[in-house]
């Protein structure tokens, strides 16, 4: 899915940055369970500051480029393309 080097190197950070307690507790949190509001969603437990971090460090990844993020079953990685677009977008970036 990821056939652009940035978003290559965006997966690796995300999985380093990773961490299986984290994501347990946003799971129940989230309530992804069977028959539950957020069933089925992936968590891998990165905190929001360390996306908005890797957001400033690949701030020049193109709107193409992140959106690839948009289709994926991790949360933290459908948050991380979120977080690209406003950024994008409250600094006036040109699409």
């Amino acid at each position: 899915m990821f056939n652009t080097m940035p978003g290559q190197n965006i997966r690796k950070k995300l999985q380093q940055l990773e961490s299986k307690d984290k994501a347990k507790v946003l799971q129940r949190f989230f309530k992804t369970g069977p028959g539950e509001y957020g069933e089925g969603d992936v968590f891998i437990g990165v905190r929001v500051p360390d996306l908005r971090k890797l957001v400033k460090e690949y701030q020049d990844i193109t709107i193409k480029g992140g959106m690839q993020f948009l289709r994926s079953s991790i949360h933290e990685e459908r948050m991380f393309a979120l977080l690209m677009l406003v950024s994008k977008y409250s600094k006036g970036s040109r699409w």
